[in-house]
């Protein structure tokens, strides 16, 4: 059983299929909710708005189908970066209700960061673990991956697995679970997100 990528119409999907394909990954793009259970693992990208995104997902179809394989048979999923955010209760950039299958809450960094960095968030970043997770597996080498955001996940140390710092500390890896989560994109990171990627197609939830 290969990866979905869901396709609801929000994502940077080309660069994603690449990269899979690069890898030798088994993965297709899935744009029908039906077809969701012939796969064993997901992938939520995003990109743009929040609001637009959940109302997109909804419209789509995906988001009771997803419920249904992730939350009640625990199928591995990876949001990135908006997609990642969608995973939390909900955000300050709108007012629709985020999916809610890893706790927190999705906020700012307006106003949080010190002068001289600017929003948004464009470049590469160092992530640094704060748990050990078969995401990120142990390695002497920093691990360096490209971010593009101008809000941050806030959660419990219990579900942040990274952060970044850009003049404060942010979430860079969230999880609960099966549900993970990744605030840059694995897909335009080189080696460092091919072997993120690696690592989410061989994760099982123990």
């Amino acid at each position: 059983m290969s990866t979905a990528i869901v396709d609801y119409g929000v994502g940077n999907l080309g660069s994603i299929v690449s990269m899979h394909r690069r890898l030798g990954i088994d993965a297709e793009l899935v744009s029908d909710p039906d077809e969701l259970a012939r796969h064993a693992r997901f992938i939520l990208p995003g990109v743009g708005a929040f609001d637009d995104a959940v109302d997109r997902l909804d419209a789509s179809g995906m988001r009771p189908a997803l419920e249904e394989l992730v939350i009640q048979e625990r199928r591995p999923l990876l949001g990135i970066c908006l997609g990642m955010e969608l995973l939390a209760d909900s955000s300050e950039e709108g007012e629709r209700r985020g999916l809610g299958w890893v706790p927190g809450r999705v906020r700012s960094m307006r106003g949080s960061l010190p002068a001289q960095f600017r929003l948004p968030f464009m470049g590469w970043g160092f992530v640094t673990p704060t748990q050990e997770h078969p995401l990120l597996p142990p390695t002497d080498e920093p691990q360096r991956f490209y971010f593009a955001h101008s809000y941050a996940f806030e959660t419990t140390a219990d579900f942040l697995l990274g952060t970044v710092d850009y003049g404060i500390e942010i979430a860079a890896v969230v999880g609960h679970h099966n549900v993970l989560g990744t605030q840059f994109h694995p897909e335009k990171s080189h080696r460092f997100g091919m072997a993120l990627l690696r690592s989410f197609d061989a994760f099982e939830v123990s």
